[in-house]
């Protein structure tokens, strides 16, 4: 061989060695990756089921129930379907008693930051994102949005504009309300109907976002309008879709969906000159420290969080997922305008009303007052 050509073979042979321990990485990476799921996958098998709390939506339970068992056949999917305080109150007395019947729950997140986080009660999800199709940051409008400051134990996988002030269109003419200002009017007394305030939930959360946009002189006249305060969602939304109500304050869609498909006339009120607030709604998932289930929960989160999870849950729930490959554009129609359709990331940030700060700055300090204001 010339000496020239030897010159040439050295570089050509230094890239191909180059090439191939490359390869062989990439390739111990994917089997790692692979095995740790497998290995998971048949771990959880062995644990044979994963206990979720989820909130009070027969659409959500059966498209959960069908699709975790299509897609994950061998795990049982058991469901706790509650009120999200009722759960997070269940999970703080059991944890307290030595006791762990759930492994994750999916709902608010006043009753989350109030009970589990409070006490020190979850677990760390990152860790748990097995796989990039929910890892990774660029599959998500807003990449990971966490509720909670460490940003590690509340994931927020929703986020919308909501539009929690609903009215029976054959009571109401909408353009009659241009402001929370007009719910004032003598004429809606005894006529609204509202999700109790003084507990967790969206009527707290609409509670909360009323106080900092209006103040609590606006509330106590709202409270002077002899609402019908309730904590049976059906029954709220019953009220309003039979006409024994005008309007409803902290009741979304998925409350009033059974109503919707049997064509009663209920509509969500979308103009009101102070806006709406930016919210997650039930979107928000933890998962409990030494769950029962520890494997299956870790399966059960990436389904859930995978584009056919969260498909699922939007189409139960109408609140819209971040996940950018999920078609959330038809959720407008009900009440919810999704973020990544509507907002930049940080107008969304400037206008949300579910993270642990504006929990314990604006929440809190309104559900004080609501307990004053209804005894």
């Amino acid at each position: 061989m010339h000496r020239k050509e030897k010159r040439l073979a050295l570089p050509l042979l230094h890239l191909t060695l180059l090439f191939l321990n490359s390869a062989v990485a990439v390739a111990q990476l994917l089997q790692s990756k692979g095995s740790e799921w497998e290995g998971t996958l048949e771990a959880a098998r062995k644990e044979g089921k994963v206990v979720v709390s989820v909130p009070t939506s027969a659409d959500l339970r059966k498209e959960l129930e069908t699709g975790f068992k299509k897609s994950i056949p061998g795990i049982e999917l058991e469901l706790s379907v509650a009120r999200g305080a009722s759960n997070t109150n269940k999970m703080v007395e059991e944890q307290t008693a030595g006791l762990r019947s759930f492994d994750l729950h999916l709902g608010g997140t006043t009753s989350i930051i109030s009970g589990p986080l409070a006490r020190n009660l979850l677990e760390p999800i990152p860790p748990l994102m097995l796989l990039p199709e929910v890892r990774d940051a660029k599959n998500w409008w807003g990449g990971h949005i966490w509720a909670d400051n460490a940003k590690k134990y509340i994931y927020s996988f929703t986020a919308y504009v909501t539009e929690t002030v609903w009215y029976n269109s054959t009571l109401v003419n909408p353009e009659e309300i241009t402001s929370y200002d007009s719910l004032l009017d003598p004429k809606w007394k005894g006529k609204i109907a509202i999700l109790d305030p003084r507990t967790p939930g969206a009527g707290e959360s609409t509670w909360g976002f009323l106080w900092k946009a209006k103040g609590e002189q606006f509330l106590n006249k709202l409270a002077a309008q002899e609402m019908l305060v309730g904590r049976n969602l059906r029954q709220l939304g019953e009220a309003v879709a039979r006409g024994k109500a005008a309007l409803s304050i902290g009741l979304s869609y998925y409350t009033y969906l059974p109503f919707i498909k049997a064509g009663l006339p209920v509509r969500p009120l979308s103009a009101v000159k102070e806006g709406f607030y930016a919210a997650s709604g039930s979107g928000n998932v933890t998962v409990l420290r030494s769950a029962p289930h520890p494997n299956a929960a870790g399966i059960f989160l990436h389904w859930l969080l995978s584009k056919e999870g969260q498909t699922a849950f939007t189409k139960a729930m109408g609140q819209p997922t971040r996940r950018l490959d999920v078609d959330t554009q038809w959720t407008k129609e009900f009440g919810h305008v999704a973020a990544k359709e509507a907002l930049t990331p940080e107008k969304f940030d400037e206008l949300e009303n579910s993270s642990e700060n504006v929990v314990n700055k604006v929440r809190r300090p309104a559900m004080t007052l609501a307990e004053k204001l209804f005894q």
